[in-house]
Formats: C-alpha cells, structure tokens, sequence
C-alpha cells in the first residue's frame, strides 16, 4: 500500500522528516517498506532553464531550420540550432542544456549533447511542451507569457511552473489491519503515537444545498439479499460534466500508482484511498427503471465487465442489478461495461455500501478478480462510515465536475439493522500479564481513547482491575482482550518494555504432557546420534497409495493445490524418501532423519463406535548412505544393525524394553523388503504392530527417484506410548570385576537371538549383566535346519567378587534352561 507524505498531512499535522514518519509508522504495526520521491514530471525539469532568444537568423543549409543565441544568464550565449516554425527574436523559452535527460510523452528518453546540425554548433535544445513532459502540445516551441515572461534568464524552469514533488511511503499492510488501508487510516494511528488530533474536511456544505431532484426521478433502491448487502447508501447527481481531472487530483492519484480515469471516477479512487470506503459511480440513465435492485442472480447468468470479459456468476455472487434484475455490478468487486461513467455521462448515481466480507471475499476468488474495492470489502469495511465518504465524494463533484444546473438528490440509506460496536470486559492485570510490564491505568487508558476504543465502564473496587471496552466498528480484529493487549503494545511501543533478565512464560508456555516429554526427549537422542528432524507436507501424491495398493484408504481433497498433493499420506516413509532424494542429488553422503508426523487415513467399513477417518502419530527414521572416507577409515555403508541399535537404544531410553514386546521377522510388508516387527498381543490370537524396521523396497525408493539403499523404521507413537514404561535407574559403578563366560548352542533356525536373551534374563536376574552374540554359524558342520550361535554372558555381583562356584552354578542353570525351553544343543 502506498501513502503519500502530502496527502497525509492533509489530516494530521506533521513537521518530522520522512524516515521519522517512516519509523513511528513500523513501531505502530504499519512497516514501511520503502521511501521513494515521486516526481510531477519525471526528472523534476532538472537542466532546464528560462533563456531569452537574442538572435535568429535562417540556417544556411536548410530550409526550415534557424539558428539562434540565447542567453540563460551565463557569460555567454548559447548557439542553438532550433526547428520550431515560431521560434524569433526577443521570446523567453525554455532550453535544455547540455547533459539535460528529457522524457517527452511519446518515444525514448533521451539526453542532450553539443553537437553540430548541417554544419552549425548547437548547445542546447528549446524545447516544446511535450519534450519537457508538460503536455502533449507539439505545435512549436513552449514561449513564456505574462508574468512569467518576465522571470530572470537562467532561473531553472522547475521554479517558473511551481513544480510539487512528493514521498511515498510504502507500507506493508497486514491482512488484519483494513483500517488502516487509507490515507485517514494511517493518520489515526499516528495520532494515537503522537499524541496529536487529526481532522476531515467538512460536508455540512452538503445538507445545505439544495435538493431539486424530486423522489420520483432520483434512482431508487431495493436490498432484496440483506444478509449480503446489510447497508446501502447512494445519492443521485445530475447536470455533471465528465472531463479531465485537475492536476493535483492526477498528481494525488499518480503519486499512489493510480491511473486518472476522468473526474467522476478520480473522485470515488481519491476518497476511496483518503477514507478507506469504495464508492461506485454509475450512469444514471443507464440504470432501466430507474431502479437499483442489490441481489445474487441465477446461476451461470452473463455479466461483461470493465475489462470486456464475460464472467458467468455464481449462485453467491452479490449484484447491483436494475429494475429487471439486469446485472450492472458486480458488488464491491467490478464494475460493468456499459454501466460506467464515460464521457457522455451527464447523470450519475454515486453508491456507498456496505458489503458482507465472506461475499465479496469468495467471489473474488471464483472469478479471480482482486481490485483496490475488493481488498477492503473484504477484509471488512466500516459498516458505520458510509455517508461521510458519500456526501464528500458529492462535494468533490460539485466542485471539479459541476455546472450551473447540477443538483443533488436526497441520500437513500437502507440500514435495516444497525451493527453495533463489539464490547468485552478486559482487565488490567490480563493486560499487564500478557504485556510482561506494568503498565500504568492511565497510559492504558489514554492509548484507547486515542486508538478510539472507548472504556464505557470502569469498576471503582479495587480487588476488581476490570473494564468494559466498546471497539469501532473500523477495527475489524480487535474482538477479545487479547487485541485489546496488542493495541497498547503497539502504541506504547515495543522498545519500551523491560525484558527481565529470567522471563516468566508460564502463559506463553504451558506444561507440557507426558507425551510431549517422551517425544522432546526422543527427538533429543536421535539428534544426539547425529540425525536430523525433518518436517514434510501432510499433504502428498495419491501414486503413493496406488503403489501400496491402499487407494481406497486415502483421504482425498475435494480441491487440491496440485495433483502431487491430491490426498492426505498414509505415511511417513515418502515425505522422507523426497527430502532423501534432495540431500543426495546436492551430494550428501550420509543422511540420518527423522521426523514425528501424523498420518491419515479412511475407515472403510466404520463401526458404530469408530469415525469414518482415522489419524495417529508415527515417528520415523531414516538411514542412507555412507559414512565419510577420512584418512584412517574408509566409507562404510549404513547397514540394518545400525538402524537396529538406534531403535533399541530409544526405547531403552524412553522406558520401553524390547524384550517385552514379541519380535517377529517380517513376511509380506507392503513398503519394506525385508526386516522386523515388534508386536504386542492384544487378546488369544490377535496381534497389534507397534513398529517395523528394514530395508525399502526398490521400487518405492523409484517414485521419488531415490537412487540409494534406504533403511527406515517406522513407529506407531501412540500404540508405542500406551504400553507400560519402566523408569532407568541409576547406580554406583561397581568396584568388583566382570566375569566372562561364553557358550556354543545348536538350534532351531527359527530360534532367535531375542528368545535367548529373554530366557537367561528370566533364568539369572541378579547377577547376570548382559547377553551378547558375537558370531553365528550355519553349513555343513552341523545338522541340516540348524544354526550355531556364540553367546557371552557378563556376569557380576556388585556387592562381592564372584567365585568360581558361584560361577560354575549360573552356567548350568543358563544351559539347563536353554536345553529345555528352545531344545538347544550346548557344545562343549
């Protein structure tokens, strides 16, 4: 949004330098993005002066060509070769010196240089009204009459024609803050920061003329749709004039990046962007029956608008229609073709109004139209500010487009139902609280009165801090005390606030849940090991569920951004996959991630007591790649052990012990090659998967063009969260030393390593430490289905040595319970 400095100052008084004004703006919430000069003619006539042509005699080798002096005050007259037919002896004009750029209406910009023509030195141009950007005039050259005739040669022309240059500020306007999307706008809230008053032109001219126009041929007004039109204003004004705007209503206009148009329309942009209201002129004799009737109209109606396309409506879409429902308008968003104002026009009807925001805002969207109208409507305009914008734009036109003859009508204004100012109680200590500083009762209340937010109620008990606030109604997002608190923030400034060297953030901040603990305290280990969290879009492509032949699970979006995220995922292994895919094209060797992350997925066959969707909390780890090749150590590639011991190394971490769970090698797995599950059962013969871990499969890693081998595991947190947690406990190292004895068992292939463990754990709970396999065999050695596994057992009694008796006991114990349990063979 732009703002000019000049046209600012029209409502408040300001005397501090741009980037001053620039700052006390962004400390308000407005940030200013740039300060730039805008220029009434572009270059500022920087080069030109007034000279006075001394002598003028016919070119020697041209017909139409004169050569002249002329004097601009120097020590001597400048030679100047000049093609104009009225150029003579004794005119003031303007010459553009030497290195003088000029920007004529027509063509490229150009600079002046001393040159010669046919023959002749010329030092200069005199220049026409369109060379210097002054008009589009290019009869002969620009002669100086009258008063300024008389101005003293060499005097720079900028001063001869009083040129007003300008500064732009342009703002970074949030959505929340339509009240300040105007000139007038952004003067309250520096009248809030500076403590000073800001006025408005007055319009008590306009109940005082005369209105002429009988009820009867003023246009008159019917809200047939109220929910989406809840005010309606407009006044009839007939006998104008359409024409050129006046130069400072252009310069205004052009200063903001707006177009002049002509006066009428010039004067509803002008107030538009003073005061923040749209207003709409329409041809009044245009409008058949003499009637505006405001309504939605049937579906896939035709409407050709302003820019000569041809929208077809909505069944939404709010219009401003005549008396036989023909489309005019299409309300707050775009006006029609032949509607409008033109040059013909001598009878308007001028439209203020108040427009539902979710009206305005979607059918700005269905038709992809966004204009300066739009904007505002809806985010949400000033219901209550409609007939100042109203009678002032009338003013405007009676002064810049009126005649003799022009009379008004009387305002029509349907506001069946007034919308009443917000009020909400707030109170001191929320505010201070919410602030972190005390801040005085008076400064508060100062800043909302200033702010226009009236204290309609203040208790005089003093255990009772609270208010009661009434909001204006141009205050769009100021609905609870929580804006309340934002609004003294801003005014009282952010650089005001003493930050204490602990702060309290318990209202920030609330303590966390059992859950949250575990997940921080997962996500702290994994980033201790060296992983990365990674954080993918929920939303993904449904050719991954086709891949996984779960299609009729997905939850599709009923318009999605893309067709690559069409449906909700169902899980988190292709997010990882594609973020995968980007570390390695930029030549990351090794990738470790992780990330918490919902999925979804629809329940094809509810029960009565299950909803149709279904999400939880998974977490995921990825490893890929090598670790990298230094000087004493090659590349190793990440294999499923590493991935393996990362898992087991969390769940201990966390409270959770592998050995409780069932583990089982992983048969037909839709997304992993090969690997495991852990599994806990939930009744006689039903199992539930809490995690699975190993290698994707190929053809997976192929959809997002992962060219590496991927090991992931996949946790189902809140399944994994639900089973029983044993707290770690801490004790003293033991001073006593390690006892190591090692067995060889032969047994069933389909025995594993886990069982082992879980059965010396049951056998031996005092002093054995810790069971580890360090090799495996199966050939030709041993029996056909079976396999060989070394097996130490740490063994250790923290109060004594242990002896070897003690020793010698536990080991038959170990292999007694083996022998009798999985049927192993012990070799000795």
């Amino acid at each position: 949004m732009n703002i000019s400095l000049s046209w600012l100052k029209k409502y408040i008084q300001l005397e501090e330098s741009a980037e001053k004004i620039a700052e006390y703006l962004t400390e308000t919430g407005l940030e200013v993005e740039g300060i730039e000069t805008f220029e009434q003619i572009k270059g500022g006539l920087e080069g030109f002066v007034v000279g006075e042509v001394m002598t003028c005699e016919p070119h020697s080798n041209s017909d139409h060509l004169n050569c002249t002096t002329v004097n601009i005050g120097a020590e001597e007259n400048l030679s100047i070769v000049c093609g104009a037919e009225n150029v003579a002896k004794g005119q003031k004009v303007i010459v553009a010196t030497i290195g003088t750029m000029l920007y004529p209406e027509d063509g490229e910009p150009f600079k002046i240089k001393k040159g010669k023509i046919r023959g002749e030195v010329s030092e200069g141009m005199i220049c026409a009204e369109d060379e210097m950007g002054l008009g589009k005039s290019h009869d002969g050259i620009l002669v100086l009459e009258g008063e300024k005739a008389q101005v003293k040669n060499g005097t720079p022309a900028s001063q001869v024609f009083d040129l007003q240059n300008d500064i732009v500020l342009e703002i970074g306007l949030t959505p929340n803050r339509v009240d300040a999307a105007s000139h007038y706008g952004t003067a309250r809230d520096l009248k809030a920061r500076l403590k000073r008053e800001i006025s408005k032109p007055s319009i008590e001219e306009f109940d005082s003329l005369k209105k002429e126009i009988n009820k009867t041929d003023a246009v008159q007004v019917e809200i047939a749709n109220a929910e989406a039109c809840p005010r309606y204003a407009g006044v009839t004004i007939k006998n104008v004039k359409v024409a050129d705007s006046p130069a400072w209503l252009k310069m205004a206009l052009e200063s903001i990046g707006q177009k002049s148009i002509n006066n009428v329309v010039d004067i509803t942009n002008y107030v538009l962007h003073s005061f923040g209201q749209p207003l709409h002129a329409f041809d009044a004799d245009k409008i058949k029956g003499n009637k505006i009737v405001v309504s939605t109209l049937k579906e896939k109606t035709e409407f050709v608008a302003l820019d000569k396309e041809t929208y077809k409506l909505a069944e939404s879409d709010l219009m401003i229609c005549d008396s036989e429902l023909n489309p005019l308008c299409i309300a707050g968003v775009f006006g029609g073709l032949d509607s409008g104002v033109s040059d013909s026009t001598t009878n308007i009807f001028l439209e203020s109004a108040y427009f539902s925001p979710d009206f305005v805002r979607k059918t700005s969207k269905i038709h992809d139209l966004f204009t300066d109208a739009s904007f505002r409507f809806a985010r949400g305009t000033d219901p209550n500010n409609v007939l100042y914008p109203l009678k002032y734009a009338a003013l405007l036109i009676q002064e810049i487009a009126g005649t003799e003859e022009t009379i008004f009508s009387e305002v029509t204004d349907l506001y069946p139902q007034k919308i009443e100012n917000p009020t909400f109680e707030v109170s001191y200590n929320y505010l201070n609280t919410l602030i972190g500083n005390d801040i005085p009762k008076e400064t508060v209340k100062r800043i909302l009165t200033d702010l226009d937010i009236e204290v309609v109620k203040e208790n005089t008990n003093e255990n009772d801090d609270k208010i009661t606030v009434s909001v204006p109604t141009y205050r769009v997002d100021v609905l609870q005390p929580a804006d309340i608190a934002e609004e003294v923030l801003r005014i009282y400034g952010l650089n005001n606030i003493d930050f204490p060297q602990t702060a309290a953030t318990d209202y920030i901040a609330p303590s966390i849940s059992k859950d949250q603990e575990i997940r921080k305290k997962t996500a702290d280990i994994l980033v201790g090991m060296g992983f990365s969290e990674m954080m993918n879009n929920s939303l993904t492509s449904s050719n991954y569920a086709k891949a996984l032949e779960i299609e009729a699970t997905s939850v599709k979006m009923l318009n999605p951004l893309s067709e690559d995220l069409d449906v909700m995922r169902q899980s988190l292994l292709f997010g990882g996959l594609e973020s995968i895919t980007r570390n390695l094209n930029r030549q990351e060797e090794l990738i470790k991630g992780f990330e918490f992350g919902k999925v979804y997925h629809k329940i094809a066959e509810p029960k009565d007591d299950e909803h149709k969707y279904f999400e939880e909390w998974q977490l995921g780890i990825f490893l890929v790649g090598s670790t990298p090749t230094s000087w004493n150590k090659k590349a190793t590639p990440v294999d499923y052990f590493q991935l393996s011991s990362v898992v087991q190394r969390i769940l201990k971490a966390v409270g959770f012990d592998i050995s409780d769970f069932d583990q089982n090698k992983l048969s037909e797995d839709k997304e992993l090659q090969y690997g495991i599950e852990l599994t806990k059962r939930t009744g006689k013969d039903s199992f539930e998967q809490i995690l699975k871990m190993g290698l994707v499969k190929k053809k997976l890693c192929k959809l997002t063009e992962t060219n590496a081998e991927v090991f992931y595991a996949q946790i189902r947190w809140e399944v994994l969260l639900n089973q029983k947690t044993k707290p770690r406990e801490f004790s003293a190292l033991s001073k006593f030393p390690v006892v190591r004895r090692d067995l060889s068992i032969v047994l069933d292939k389909k025995v594993s390593f886990a069982e082992l463990e879980k059965v010396a754990q049951k056998t031996e709970r005092k002093i054995l430490q810790n069971v580890s396999v360090f090799d495996i065999y199966e050939g030709d050695k041993i029996e056909e289905g079976k396999k060989s596994y070394s097996v130490a057992f740490s063994l250790q009694d923290k109060d004594k040595t242990l002896d070897e008796k003690t020793i010698e006991k536990t080991m038959q114990r170990l292999i007694a319970a083996y022998e009798k349990e999985v049927g192993a063979l012990i070799r000795k």
